[in-house]
C-alpha cells in the first residue's frame, strides 16, 4: 500500500503517512469483524447534492427531470442529472452491488446494499432546496432507526445493527454554497472565504451525528474545480487575464482549492478526535482538472462545451438549458466531459471512478474495496 498522497492541485498539503499509521487504519476498517460482526456484503450509505443524487430530487420535489437526461444508459429519466450513470453508480458495479435507491423513492426502494439521500440541489448552509446536509443527517437517523424496527419485527431486505456499522459513509456536497456565495459577493474571493468555515463546520456536525449513531468510516470527495465549468463560464464575463492556463476562471477554483484545503485539514481534526474511525479524503479536483487540462488525453475534445444545451462557445444559455426548449444535444456524447453545462458526462464519470479506484487520489491512500477484504 502506498503511504503518501498529494493533494497539492487541490490546494492541499503534500502528505506522508507511516507503516504505523496506515496499520493502524487497516486495523479500524477490520475492527468490525474482529469483534464478531460478520459483514456480508458492502454498504454504502451517501449524503450529497447533483453529484450523487440518483433520484432524491425527483422523488422529493416532483421535478420533471426527464429525457435527455439518462439517453446513454438507462434511456429514461431517473432523477440523474447526466446522460447516463454517475460516479456513486460507477462505485456500485465495482462493489457489484444494485444502484443506491433514494431515500426519498417510496415506489419499490431497494434498501439492501445501502441508502442515498442526495438531493440535487442540497447546500451545506440551508437555502432552497428543503434537503440541506443537516437534514440528510436526520433522515439517517430516522432511516436507522426504523430499518431496525422493522426487522424485529420480521422485515427483509434491510440493513441490520451489523450492516449499519460496517457501512461506509460517503458524503460529496458542498459547491453549491459555494457558488451561491461567490454569485451573491459579485465574485469577490475575499468575501467568500470568510464563509467556508461555516460551511465545513455543517460538514463536521453530521459526521458528529453519524458517529453518534455508529458510523465509523467516512469517505469525502472534495469539490471540483468550478472555474471549469461551461456554465460558470458562459454566466460570468471575462477577459483572458480571469482565465489561467487552461481556460478555467481563476476565481471559482481558488475559491474550490480553498475549501479543499479546508476539508483536508477537517479530515486531520476529526482523526485527532476520533481514534477509532477512519476519514478518507479524496482528491477529485485534481481529476476532474486534468480532464479539462488534457482533454485529447483522454479521448475528450472541446472540454469547455457542454454536449447539452445551446449557444456557442460554452453551449450554455439560461433560457435554453439542457432539456428546455431550443437545446441540442451533441453528435457524440463520449467525447464529452461536460453534459449540461455543470455535470459530468458517462464517460468523464466513468474515468473518475477509474481513477479514484486505484487509491493514489485519497489520503490514507485506500481503494474502495478494502474496506469490506478480511
Amino acid at each position: 500500500m502506498s503511504t503518501s498522497t498529494s493533494a497539492s492541485a487541490s490546494g492541499g498539503t503534500h502528505s506522508h503517512f507511516s507503516l504505523k499509521q496506515s496499520l493502524m487504519w487497516i486495523s479500524i476498517i477490520m475492527l468490525p469483524l474482529a469483534n464478531g460482526v460478520h459483514q456480508r456484503r458492502p454498504i454504502l450509505v451517501n449524503f450529497g447534492d447533483s453529484n450523487s443524487d440518483t433520484g432524491g430530487v425527483l422523488a422529493g420535489t416532483g421535478l420533471p427531470i426527464g429525457l435527455p437526461h439518462g439517453i446513454t444508459f438507462f434511456h429514461r429519466g431517473t432523477g440523474r442529472l447526466g446522460d447516463g450513470r454517475l460516479i456513486i453508480d460507477f462505485f456500485c458495479e465495482h462493489l457489484n452491488l444494485s444502484y443506491l435507491s433514494s431515500y426519498l423513492d417510496s415506489l419499490a426502494p431497494n434498501f439492501t446494499n445501502g441508502v442515498n439521500f442526495a438531493v440535487s440541489g442540497a447546500t451545506l448552509l440551508p437555502k432552497f432546496i428543503p434537503f440541506a446536509l443537516d437534514v440528510q443527517a436526520r433522515q439517517f437517523i430516522r432511516f436507522k432507526n426504523r430499518s431496525l424496527e422493522l426487522l424485529s419485527k420480521g422485515s427483509k431486505g434491510l440493513i441490520d445493527e451489523d450492516g449499519f456499522a460496517g457501512a461506509l459513509y460517503m458524503i460529496d456536497i458542498g459547491q453549491n454554497d459555494l457558488l451561491l456565495a461567490l454569485y451573491s459577493s459579485n465574485v469577490t474571493y475575499d468575501q467568500v472565504v470568510k464563509m467556508i468555515p461555516s460551511f465545513l463546520n455543517e460538514i463536521k456536525l453530521a459526521v458528529e451525528t453519524i458517529y453518534q449513531y455508529g458510523g465509523r468510516k467516512f469517505w469525502f470527495h472534495n469539490t471540483g474545480p468550478l472555474g471549469c465549468q461551461p456554465k460558470e463560464l458562459a454566466l460570468h464575463p471575462h477577459k483572458s487575464s480571469d482565465l489561467d492556463r487552461v481556460g478555467c476562471l481563476m476565481v471559482h477554483n481558488k475559491v474550490a482549492k480553498t475549501f479543499n484545503k479546508g476539508l483536508y485539514s477537517l479530515c486531520e481534526d476529526l482523526r485527532s478526535v476520533y481514534k477509532d474511525a477512519i476519514f478518507v479524503y479524496v482528491d477529485v479536483y485534481s481529476i476532474k482538472y486534468s480532464l479539462s487540462a488534457n482533454p485529447q488525453k483522454y479521448g475528450f475534445k472541446d472540454p469547455f462545451a457542454a454536449c447539452c444545451g445551446h449557444g456557442a462557445p460554452y453551449r450554455y444559455e439560461r433560457n435554453a438549458t439542457c432539456g428546455q426548449p431550443g437545446y441540442s444535444i451533441c453528435s457524440n456524447v463520449s467525447q464529452s466531459i461536460v453534459w449540461d453545462g455543470v455535470h459530468y458526462t458517462e464517460a468523464a464519470n466513468r474515468i473518475v471512478a477509474n481513477k479514484i479506484f486505484s487509491g493514489h487520489y485519497s489520503t490514507p491512500s485506500l481503494k474502495l474495496e478494502t474496506f469490506w477484504q478480511s
